[in-house]
């Protein structure tokens, strides 16, 4: 590792210690904004999974909700864990790519020269690019597929797409707005320019989201079935 990246990693943690330092003081005031922007990504993302809903069409062949027949086996609840972890490292890594795209690289190239500086110069803007790229495929392919699910579940149990949407929100709110903090972090981020905060966002975000994680999974594989049951009894 070089002079110049020992200064880049220094400056990185550096910032970061200050900023959960500043956060400890007062941590709703920080957490407040991120919570209140993942709960309205999290109800524009059911709301395009209902949109997609009415446009699909239900898969005959039904789907399987953990809970119903039968107790939830361990790995439905591992199942569903893996698939959360997935996302939820996908927003992480947006907060992390910030963090070293838009303060860390710049710090580095202000401190190279020749081609090493323009790359480190042109990295940046392109490392973002492919974040956004990789979010947006991710919310799409989230629509698409929890769209056609809901779908083929409501047919399946002869419910109305909207009922069956409402079935899952106990569950589905605080898991997708888990999923959300981290890129929430992210937009209010770039909004404010505060992009040496973004370490210590993504450590905050994800600590935050773990826990609330295992309750989603918890409602969805306990509740939710009891739900689905008394609105086709």
């Amino acid at each position: 590792m070089s002079v110049v990246d020992d200064l880049v990693f220094l400056q990185g943690i550096g910032a970061t210690k200050d900023t959960l330092r500043r956060w400890n003081r007062h941590p709703w005031l920080v957490m407040r904004s991120w919570f209140l922007l993942s709960v309205l990504i999290a109800f524009t993302l059911l709301a395009a999974v209902y949109f997609v809903a009415r446009l699909s069409t239900p898969d005959p062949s039904g789907v399987y909700i953990p809970g119903l027949v039968h107790g939830p086996k361990p790995e439905d609840i591992g199942l569903i864990l893996f698939r959360n972890s997935l996302v939820l490292a996908l927003h992480a890594f947006a907060c992390v790519a910030g963090f070293i795209a838009l303060n860390s690289l710049p710090y580095s190239a202000s401190r190279r020269s020749g081609l090493s500086k323009t790359i480190h110069e042109k990295a940046g803007a392109y490392a973002m690019l492919f974040v956004a790229g990789a979010t947006l495929f991710s919310l799409s392919t989230q629509a698409y597929f929890l769209g056609a699910t809901l779908s083929s579940a409501a047919a399946q149990f002869d419910i109305g797409d909207f009922h069956f949407l409402l079935l899952l929100l106990p569950h589905a709110v605080p898991e997708l707005t888990a999923l959300f903090l981290p890129l929430a972090a992210w937009l209010i981020a770039s909004r404010r320019g505060d992009w040496d905060q973004l370490l210590a966002a993504t450590f905050v975000t994800v600590a935050v989201a773990i826990p609330t994680l295992l309750l989603s999974v918890s409602l969805e594989v306990f509740l939710f079935p009891r739900l689905v049951e008394g609105s086709i009894a």
